[in-house]
């Protein structure tokens, strides 16, 4: 499976990336990061299982990066869009969002105090990545704007996890 062991990928999500499809799998999987809707494993895992299953090559590395780019800014849009279209209560009471009004009173203190800057910053973070994506969407910030942050934001976070990957499994072969 590669240098890391990536023991908490379902053994039918590592088929689907070891098939003629795991560009595409890896595409739907990051929308549903982007949206918030990935339950089945950490979006952490994402680009280092792909990584190891799909592989390390300097070429696939950058296509790797490149769709989970793509995938979570497209999710990361079409959840701005939604809340700013349905508003705030209507996601909160989701069961897929996976936040608590108190919790969300604390993400819009954070956008309200820094902008747009927190939305870029929130996607390159583990625990409150893409959080900031429904107050962006209540907020008058422009779409396009919001895809540029979320599009820097997801680039630091894969390039971060990639490069931990590739890295540690270069340490590991020495």
């Amino acid at each position: 499976m590669g240098p890391l062991q990536l023991e908490g990928i379902p053994t039918w999500l590592e088929s689907l990336f070891t098939s003629e499809l795991a560009f595409a799998v890896l595409l739907g999987i990051c929308i549903l990061e982007g949206a918030m809707m990935l339950r089945f494993m950490p979006s952490e895992l994402v680009v280092p299982a792909a990584l190891a299953l799909i592989g390390s090559s300097i070429p696939k590395a950058i296509a790797i990066v490149a769709v989970a780019v793509v995938g979570t800014t497209i999710g990361q849009f079409l959840l701005f869009c939604l809340v700013r279209r349905a508003g705030r209560e209507y996601v909160i009471q989701k069961r897929w969002f996976p936040l608590t009004e108190s919790r969300l009173e604390r993400f819009d203190g954070w956008f309200d105090r820094w902008g747009g800057i927190a939305v870029a910053a929130s996607n390159t973070m583990l625990v409150v990545r893409g959080l900031l994506t429904v107050p962006a969407g209540l907020s008058e910030m422009d779409g396009r704007t919001f895809l540029v942050l979320s599009t820097l934001g997801s680039l630091s976070f894969q390039l971060i996890l990639a490069a931990l990957y590739l890295f540690g499994g270069y340490l590991l072969a020495l």
